[in-house]
């Protein structure tokens, strides 16, 4: 006579693990957009850093126009003397936010901000396609 699994046993594996997917399930969603979120404002905070090393170096943070680029190649070698050889983020290329934007850089008076147009990649957006700034990260 041959062991096998009934049908009602399968049938009760199959309920629970349906079970523990329903109750699983909630808490993983959402947190995909959570998470890219925050390596949002992490890689805000090292353009930041980077941001403040050029502003001790030269003097003043770069232009709205010169923007983040600013920070690979000297804009304005007249003006930006003590730009160093590299740069000032250690890499050829800028980074771009996890929805594959790139970041958008403000400078105001002696400060700026850092804006990234999350998930719907349009200016504003509301919840997980809200716009996420700097100034206002943890």
């Amino acid at each position: 006579m041959k062991k096998a699994f009934s049908l009602i046993e399968l049938m009760i594996v199959i309920i629970i693990l349906g079970l523990l997917a329903s109750l699983v399930m909630p808490n993983l969603i959402g947190q995909s957009e959570q998470a890219k979120r925050k390596l949002t404002c992490v890689q805000m905070h090292s353009l930041s850093d980077a941001l403040k090393t050029f502003k001790i170096s030269n003097g003043s943070y770069p232009t709205t126009t010169e923007g983040l680029n600013a920070l690979l190649v000297n804009p304005n070698p007249s003006t930006y003397t003590s730009y160093p050889k590299g740069g000032f983020l250690g890499s050829k290329k800028l980074p771009t936010d996890p929805w594959k934007n790139n970041y958008i850089y403000i400078r105001t008076s002696d400060s700026f901000d850092i804006i990234s147009l999350g998930s719907d990649k349009k200016e504003g957006g509301e919840e997980e396609g809200m716009d996420i700034k700097f100034s206002t990260c943890e």
